[in-house]
């Protein structure tokens, strides 16, 4: 005979084992977006005031639409910062496309501009940039994909002036 504390143990067990499985309806196999820093744009420039924008590449590799709710970001020319915010317009990018998204920007590097001329001295010489931060997406149910890219910028292929 099954006693009533036998049968609420028997009851929490099965809730238990029936609560683990919903957590595997939500496992995305699906790779994540991909993020690209495609140009910065120099809108103005001005001694303690500069406007740019930067030009984002989103690339949606799954079969679904993805919904994108805003992108962190944190971009280091070298060790400097050159600046860092969040774009939070709400967009779509269907299956297996591209979105382009321009993000304006306002900064100040006046208090960094003597490092950044030492790194801009010779303008064949390639200096590293780093692009972090987060890119948050879903609709009802969030996920937020890290951002960590790294590559090398040459500030004479940068000016069209620039003789070799």
């Amino acid at each position: 005979m099954i006693t009533r504390r036998h049968a609420l143990y028997l009851l929490s067990l099965l809730l238990f084992l029936g609560l683990t499985g919903c957590a595997s309806w939500f496992v995305d196999d699906e790779p994540d977006p991909v993020v690209h820093l495609v140009k910065v744009e120099v809108v103005r420039a001005k001694l303690l005031e500069q406007k740019f924008l930067l030009h984002f590449r989103i690339d949606n590799p799954n079969d679904s639409d993805l919904n994108v709710r805003s992108l962190e970001y944190r971009i280091h020319l070298g060790d400097i910062l050159l600046t860092e915010g969040e774009y939070d317009n709400w967009f779509s990018i269907g299956p297996k496309h591209s979105v382009y998204v321009k993000v304006p920007i306002r900064t100040n590097l006046w208090p960094k501009v003597r490092d950044l001329v030492k790194m801009l001295k010779n303008p064949d010489q390639s200096i590293p940039y780093r692009l972090e931060g987060e890119l948050k997406t879903g609709l009802f149910i969030p996920h937020d994909v890290h951002l960590a890219r790294n590559g090398v910028i040459i500030p004479a292929d940068l000016i069209p002036e620039h003789t070799q």
